[in-house]
């Protein structure tokens, strides 16, 4: 070994030196061998954290309150399947199941439903926290459970506390979860016990998610700043009914008994007022509407829906259709992807059915919830779209003094205080108001807006300024209701006429709900729009928010349950529901919405049946499978040809342009046609909107677009293409779902229209021609998949772009950095895209990534159950590093479906663990 020198002078060191380089060795070993300890104890405190909280599946475990032993038998998913003797111990033993696998986000989701987040995670929690409590979610479930509910539903709601109680017993909070451990390095929270309107509050966070359009009641008044009616009516089509069929197609409204038919057999149909135009937006709302707009978006999302143009699957085929005979049923509700699902999978059996042991039912349910939601019993099968019928409106209120004006006088505010105690914080005591009628003033909620409304001009008709404005929010869900009746009858019922009676009681959120039985010689299949649905003033649609001083824009009532859209046993043999529009309202009196969804993946369901059906051929559970799983693109069916029909004269765009010829439309993860094209489609709607709408309507701290200093050709070192970071955008962002295909489909051929126009720049002329717009979308997408996915077009592939990461919902998103790499999941590569049904969507406010995905799919054969199938996006647990935390995800990324056993014979044979929980 050569001598050591110094690098000044290379002469050899002398004795101090030798010992300074013996110090360094021996500072070396120390360092070496406490990296080694550091990572020894780091690892062992991992390993023995994390098993520390997986929940025990074999052997016995007591519990108080049990009157006699249960079953639980998990499959090699973790899948649990319980067996008891009575309704309170299937529950209660329900409730302890899932908090051996979930109580961490069972706890979460509690906090944020009460408004207490501040009390996990410190004061960036503050804000929501304060939302929250104005919404008074847990004050309204409070009142459901003392005075709505019904006594056996009170009863099994105690026997779920009571479960999940008895798993909590005795355990610290590194016993529960890896999360409490880490939240315990810097605070002291500790869980607290269950309760039932814990339960029940998460039904209104359910509902939250589902509330209809109020995003587009804020959008719609946002635009009137810059906007026309004519221009707002363009980027808002009306429905279209001639070419996407309704969910409901048979029977009709009979105005005399006020109730609707299945059949066209009623006596008389009223005629529908259909869109009614709604009353104008009051002026200067616009203000207060931008920052109510931020104040939402920086919510946490509940059950998991996030972004326009979300929406889900389900539809039913019946027995003369298929293989088997008897119906088959799918669903796949589109939620934001979270980790874990919100999903858990879950049988409920009584090991013999009796007036003590009602319920046999398995499916998808909550953690920290008792029930099945979406599933099967041995009767019946039932699926859930969401109908996006108008629950909510907003009020502009007019403040004077302590109250508001209504009708020329001065109503009082009911107010309250309300304490957020803040974890390693001072508390924060906020005051709510609300109206009589129970709407509460959001606004109050954030000090910029309070102050713009003491500021706020408002039009001619409108009172005197005064004290000001404020913004209030009427919605069905603070109304007390009974919607966990409705599970559980759901879950029970065992013929169309039990599960009609189920749904009156399902009244929010008002969801789209199939049926299918198998009885008789080819089962029967149904449909029932439920939900507590308001009736407003003649003139009034609830499209735009309205003046709060006038009585004539309140609610005027509900509609009635039996006057609400079904079906049963149509001749055509089948019901597709995609968040389409219910019913034609030709055939209707009542405005259910003026937002439905546009029908792209209703009609495309409705098109794949047809044509698989056709000549009398029958469809099999892996046919409805493989519907779920279609990719194909029909924004690209409309556009590609026309784009196809352009010079290029850019080599390098044309190359790119090359890659559409002869492509299926089909968006496969490897399809580098499919990269190309959604990079296209994104940016024409930039080129035609961006710079056209409000810049209220954005995405904040994200850039929508490439930023080039020469869009005619390729990017080098003095031509950067870059994302904008964090910065904020400077124009707004369409985000690219089922309603601008809509929007774009009725204005392509008209080539001149003034959505096409484009500014002039230092190297084109300005102009108003779709194919010169067309032809600068493509060659910024061109060079902006260039940057993102290389210069050689051969290695581009949509899943490049359109990837799916499962983020821990607490801690992986703003935790620690080792944290989220220990929480966190991903990412998988997708085919799908915008408005398929595959619906693995994006938005093109923000990028390619996948942002809402089908949460769950399942098929259900009524013929036999046991050869139904399910997946779930991730596992049965939510502990980080057990085996069930994403086991699902791979197989759920690949389409594929888990066999789904349902008679005990089919459980005991998929059984891998067995626990028997004892009194």
């Amino acid at each position: 070994m050569p001598p050591n020198t110094t690098a000044s002078s290379g002469q050899q060191p002398g004795k101090s030196g030798r010992k300074k380089g013996r110090k360094a060795r021996l500072f070396l070993i120390v360092l070496v061998l406490a990296i080694i300890g550091g990572l020894a104890f780091g690892a062992y405190w991992s390993i023995s954290t994390v098993r520390a909280s997986f929940p025990q599946t074999e052997g016995t475990i007591r519990l108080d309150g049990l009157s006699g032993p249960v079953t639980v038998q998990r499959d090699g998913n973790g899948i649990p399947q319980v067996y008891a003797s009575s309704d309170e111990d299937l529950f209660m033993a329900q409730g302890f199941v899932q908090a051996q696998d979930r109580f961490y986000e069972m706890d979460v989701r509690r906090h944020m439903t009460s408004g207490r987040l501040s009390e996990m995670f410190g004061s960036g929690q503050v804000e929501n926290d304060a939302f929250l409590r104005t919404l008074g979610w847990d004050r309204i479930a409070k009142k459901e459970y003392d005075t709505k509910l019904s006594s056996s539903t009170k009863k099994y709601l105690r026997a779920y506390s009571e479960g999940v109680n008895a798993y909590l017993k005795g355990k610290s909070g590194e016993d529960i979860s890896l999360e409490y451990a880490a939240l315990n390095f810097t605070n002291d929270y500790k869980p607290t016990e269950w309760t039932p309107v814990d339960s029940v509050a998460w039904l209104k966070a359910m509902a939250w998610d589902l509330r209809g359009n109020m995003q587009e009641e804020i959008d719609r008044s946002l635009m009137t700043s810059r906007l026309g009616p004519k221009q707002i009516a363009d980027l808002y089509p009306e429905y279209p009914y001639s070419r996407h069929k309704t969910i409901v197609r048979e029977g009709s409204y009979d105005s005399i008994t006020g109730t609707y038919g299945s059949k066209d057999t009623a006596s008389t149909s009223a005629a529908g007022t259909g869109l009614t135009g709604g009353a104008q937006a009051p002026t200067g709302f616009q203000s207060q509407l931008s920052g109510l707009y931020e104040v939402l978006d920086d919510l946490p999302t509940a059950v998991g829906v996030n972004g326009n143009g979300i929406g889900s699957n389900s539809w039913v085929v019946a027995g003369k259709h298929t293989i088997t005979g008897k119906p088959l049923l799918a669903n796949d509700p589109h939620l934001s992807a979270s980790l874990p699902s919100v999903w858990y999978q879950m049988g409920l059996h009584c090991t013999s059915v009796s007036a003590e042991c009602q319920y046999d039912v398995t499916g998808y349910t909550f953690a920290g919830m008792p029930g099945v939601v979406i599933g099967h019993n041995a009767d019946m099968a039932w699926g859930m779209t969401n109908s996006g019928v108008d629950v909510t409106d907003l009020y502009l209120e007019k403040i004077t003094g302590e109250g508001y004006e209504y009708d020329g006088k001065v109503r009082p505010f009911t107010t309250r205080k309300e304490t957020i105690k803040v974890a390693g914080g001072a508390a924060k005591t906020i005051v709510v108001r609300q109206t009589d009628d129970g709407m509460p003033l959001l606004s109050d909620r954030d000090d910029e807006l309070v102050q713009v409304g003491k500021k706020a001009t408002v039009d001619a008709e409108a009172p005197d300024r005064g004290d000001g404005y404020a913004i209030a929010l009427r919605w069905t869900a603070l109304d007390p209701g009974r919607t966990m009746d409705a599970v559980f009858e759901m879950d029970k019922a065992s013929n169309w006429t039990e599960f009609r009676k189920a749904a009156a009681s399902f009244e929010v959120p008002s969801q789209n709900l199939i049926y299918a039985d198998g009885s008789g010689a080819h089962g029967n299949i149904g449909y029932q729009l439920p939900g507590k649905i308001p009736t407003r003033a003649k003139g009034d649609d609830g499209s735009l928010p309205a003046p709060g001083w006038e009585s004539k824009y309140r609610w005027t009532g509900y509609i009635k349950q039996s006057a609400l859209p079904y079906e049963y046993n149509p001749e055509r043999g089948y019901i597709v529901t995609a968040n389409q529009a219910v019913v034609d309202p030709d055939k209707y009196p009542y405005t259910l919405t003026t937002d439905w969804g546009y029908g792209t993946r209703s009609q495309r369901i409705t098109d794949l049946i047809e044509a698989k059906t056709k000549g009398g051929a029958k469809i099999s559970t892996d046919d409805m499978r493989q519907m779920q799983l279609d990719n194909s693109s029909e924004i690209a069916k409309l556009i590609v040809p026309k784009l196809l029909k352009i010079d290029v004269p850019d080599k390098d765009v044309r190359d790119a342009q090359k890659l559409l010829e002869g492509w299926d439309y089909t968006q496969d993860a490897d399809s580098a046609a499919a990269a190309y094209f959604n990079a296209t489609w994104r940016n024409i709607l930039k080129l035609a909107f961006g710079n056209k709408l409000p810049k209220e309507l954005r995405v904040k701290g994200q850039c929508l677009w490439v930023e080039r200093a020469d869009t005619t050709g390729p990017a080098d070192e003095d031509q950067t293409v870059r994302e904008c970071g964090d910065r904020e955008p400077d124009q707004a962002q369409p985000d690219g779902g089922d309603r601008w295909f809509e929007v774009i489909r009725k204005i392509i051929d008209d080539e001149h229209n003034n959505w096409w126009k484009l500014p002039q720049t230092r190297t084109a002329e300005a102009s108003t021609d779709r194919d010169k717009l067309f032809a600068r979308a493509m060659a910024d997408a061109r060079w902006e998949l260039t940057a993102k996915l290389g210069k050689d077009i051969d290695t581009w592939s949509w899943g490049r772009l359109h990837r799916l990461f499962l983020k821990n919902q607490t801690l992986g998103t703003e935790g620690p950095g080792f944290l989220q790499y220990m929480l966190n999941r991903g990412p998988w590569n997708l085919s799908g895209g915008e408005a398929t049904v595959n619906a693995t969507g994006w938005n093109a406010a923000g990028g390619y990534g996948v942002v809402w995905v089908p949460s769950m799919r399942m098929v259900v054969n009524l013929k036999d159950l046991d050869k139904s199938r399910w997946i779930n996006l991730s596992g049965a647990s939510g502990h980080a590093y057990n085996a069930h935390y994403t086991d699902q995800t791979e197989k759920w990324a690949k389409g594929e479906l888990l066999p789904w056993a349902f008679t005990k014979e089919a459980v005991d044979k998929k059984t891998s663990d067995t626990l028997v929980l004892k009194p």
